[in-house]
């Protein structure tokens, strides 16, 4: 049994490879899996079978038949879900540390997506059998809100406010250095890092739009606590960003120090206010977050440290 993901082309990514596009957009599909499904005519370009070097087009419909092998481990799991608000068209969920939002290689169970399908019967099918109802994503290791969608008429008005740059996400996040500035904006492109094709970094060919807005909330000498305002969505992309700036997040091993002296395992982030228009009524909703008990402990720590060198 197969089920086809459809993926239109936009113009930022008009002559790009398909094997390497699919392999970039899906994160479960490795290039050389990918590979194999257009050789199996599993992926196709505008109803047609082509090979993976064909260089993409604006507005190409990409379908993906993906063997449901594998999609049909996705259960639904009872496992406890911070639901900060909810109706029968959207629900936003407060995602813990250590939480892969869906399923993917590595991670078939105890996902948001699978605690999601425990939780509600009915959720929008846009992103996918292995992605229902979700509308966007945050990493593993950062923590805080998220929109989920519930039918597809919501997951489709949430999607186009998140094109549009109408939703507002704001996001809590400690960094290495003191940071000089009191605000500023970081517009640098971002794409995949030619050097470590797992990585994303600033690159100047290929990159998409990227825009962090950043305002700093407190300084402790070696660190500095910021509030980060997302203009686009790209993947990794404050994580990326900061370290462009040369002040990598506290915690993260891909982009920043390997080790922390607070035992952080992961990076110091948070997902603290989602804003956006209600699909159905029109108004505007706005939910906030605390941090997590273990990254207030290291803001606490930090504020008596700072207050004793201060007497």
């Amino acid at each position: 049994m197969q089920t086809t993901n459809t993926i239109f082309v936009e113009e930022e990514d008009a002559g790009m490879r398909l094997d390497k596009f699919v392999a970039e957009h899906i994160e479960a599909f490795s290039r050389t899996y990918v590979q194999k499904l257009i050789a199996n005519g599993l992926i196709m370009v505008n109803g047609t079978s082509v090979t993976p070097r064909y260089l993409l087009q604006k507005h190409d419909q990409i379908d993906i038949l993906s063997i449901e092998a594998v999609e049909a481990d996705i259960a639904a799991e009872q496992i406890d879900l911070d639901i900060v608000y909810q109706d029968d068209n959207v629900i936003v969920v407060n995602k813990p540390r250590g939480m892969v939002v869906h399923p993917a290689a590595g991670h078939s169970s105890g996902t948001l997506v699978n605690a999601l399908m425990g939780y509600s019967p009915e959720l929008s099918t846009i992103s996918g059998v292995l992605r229902p109802g979700i509308v966007h994503r945050i990493d593993k290791d950062t923590s805080g809100l998220l929109m989920i969608a519930r039918n597809d008429a919501a997951h489709k008005s949430l999607a186009a406010q998140l094109k549009a740059k109408t939703t507002k996400r704001v996001y809590i996040a400690l960094v290495d250095g003191n940071v000089v500035h009191d605000k500023g904006m970081i517009d640098a492109p971002i794409g995949r890092d030619p050097r470590d094709r797992k990585k994303m970094a600033v690159v100047d060919t290929n990159g998409k739009d990227a825009i962090t807005h950043f305002r700093v909330l407190h300084r402790f000498g070696k660190y500095t606590l910021i509030e980060c305002q997302l203009e686009t969505g790209r993947t990794h992309q404050i994580r990326v960003h900061l370290k462009y700036i040369g002040h990598p997040l506290v915690g993260d091993y891909v982009y920043g120090k390997s080790k922390n002296e607070f035992g952080l395992e992961g990076q110091f982030l948070h997902a603290a206010v989602i804003g956006f228009i209600h699909p159905i009524t029109g108004d505007y909703m706005e939910f906030s977050s605390p941090l997590p008990e273990a990254l207030q402990i290291i803001i606490d720590k930090l504020e008596f440290s700072l207050g004793e060198s201060m007497k």
